[in-house]
């Protein structure tokens, strides 16, 4: 059965030309994600993909927007500061705290609900077609559940305003929305192989939560173009102009890629690569995070670099700090999502996971506790230690649900 439909004005979908515009309007929480956003915008996308790929809308009548839509935007609405000041953002994740009240009362779906319609979300933006490309402007906080809606998109636009991170794991979770599709595939240049290779850039962003700029993103290929952020109102006109009827010379042109000239006329190609974080420590993270098949490996790895190296001493920090289980069923999950025949079944793989975390007594009810509710920082994680996490409680984390699993009909791969 296809998601129930809601509006909400934390959502804004709005057409300018045969632009579908999708704007994330929730800024008083950083337009974090929540069920009644995905609940309408599962049935917009629905539409509009319907729209462009027949010209019907998904009832079958027809749509008065004279033609097919060609792409799609999606932009976040900026939020104002105590002091005035306004901060641009695209998403900050899912209403995480939402899903930890509603998993306190028994009997409460919310969290089975939530999980379960943003990964459908996640695929129908994955699998839409390359002839309607969305573009996101990723300008402010990109994290976790708006990783999800973007990154899956064919056009992902950095500023250097951008702040890109999945955290998950520091707050009991794990890097999901498709993190353990795209993530383990993300395959970067190095000076040192004549050919780009996977490296352990993914394993390092998932486990440690880094947040990212601009550079590293454009670095890494997560982001795809690079736009001055004084630039981007300049943008969205462009691409509303790409999409007129005036600008299509006959009907093959309703199968072209209109965005692909417009973002490359925009994209900002001065920006150093070598000065970027990601590009300065690539030794480093290769050299800890690439090919280990343990987190106990990466620590081991990390500490051999000495007390002089700031990267290995930070990055251990970092890991000792986080859950023992989330790392290890974080990497688990990486590998396996490797091996993933498409999105869909990666999705699948993390629904099982996210159902896991769930349970009474799971590091993410500690997690967000520390984090969002008495916000002291000081996360009481059980297993403690790492090696209190066996491979029993890990493989539990993947185990099948039977009627409750979560299925697709559409096969393609993602964009990324």
């Amino acid at each position: 059965m296809p998601p129930p439909t809601s509006f909400t004005t934390q959502f804004l979908p709005s057409l300018s030309s045969r632009l579908g515009i999708l704007t994330l309007n929730n800024p008083n929480s950083l337009n974090a994600l929540n069920l009644e956003m995905i609940r309408s915008m599962v049935p917009t996308l629905t539409d509009w993909q319907a729209q462009s790929s027949s010209g019907t809308t998904a009832d079958g009548g027809r749509h008065d927007n004279d033609g097919i839509i060609r792409a799609t935007l999606m932009v976040g609405t900026p939020y104002t500061t105590k002091s005035g000041t306004i901060k641009p953002t695209f998403c900050a994740g899912g209403d995480v705290k939402a899903v930890y009240l509603a998993g306190l009362q028994k009997g409460n779906p919310l969290p089975y609900q939530f999980f379960r319609e943003e990964y459908q979300l996640n695929h129908l933006i994955a699998t839409q077609s390359s002839n309607m490309p969305q573009i996101s402007i990723w300008d402010g906080v990109v994290m976790g559940g708006g990783v999800g809606l973007s990154v899956h998109g064919k056009y992902r636009v950095a500023t250097e305003n951008t702040v890109f991170a999945m955290p998950e794991c520091n707050i009991g979770f794990f890097p999901d929305v498709g993190g353990t599709w795209w993530i383990p595939r993300l395959k970067i240049y190095a000076p040192w192989h004549t050919k780009s290779y996977v490296g352990g850039v993914g394993n390092y962003l998932a486990l440690t939560g880094a947040r990212l700029k601009g550079d590293d993103l454009l670095y890494a290929g997560i982001a795809t173009h690079y736009v001055q952020s004084n630039r981007l109102e300049e943008l969205k006109r462009s691409l509303i102009d790409a999409t007129s009827m005036e600008n299509d010379d006959d009907s093959s042109s309703n199968t072209e890629d209109c965005a692909a000239s417009v973002l490359m006329s925009f994209h900002d190609g001065s920006i150093n690569l070598d000065n970027s974080f990601l590009s300065k420590n690539r030794n480093d993270i290769d050299y800890a995070f690439d090919g280990k098949d343990s987190i106990e490996e990466i620590i081991e790895s990390l500490e051999s670099m000495g007390p002089d190296s700031q990267f290995g001493k930070s990055t251990l920090e970092t890991l000792q700090s986080l859950s023992p289980t989330s790392l290890k069923v974080t990497l688990e999950g990486l590998k396996r999502g490797a091996k993933a025949r498409s999105i869909g079944e990666a999705l699948q793989m993390e629904y099982r996971m996210a159902m896991a975390f769930m349970r009474d007594g799971s590091d993410f009810y500690e997690g967000i506790r520390a984090a969002l509710v008495d916000k002291d920082g000081k996360p009481k994680w059980n297993p403690a230690s790492l090696s209190e996490v066996s491979e029993e409680i890990v493989n539990s984390y993947f185990e099948e649900l039977g009627e409750d699993e979560l299925t697709f009909t559409r096969k393609e791969s993602a964009k990324l």
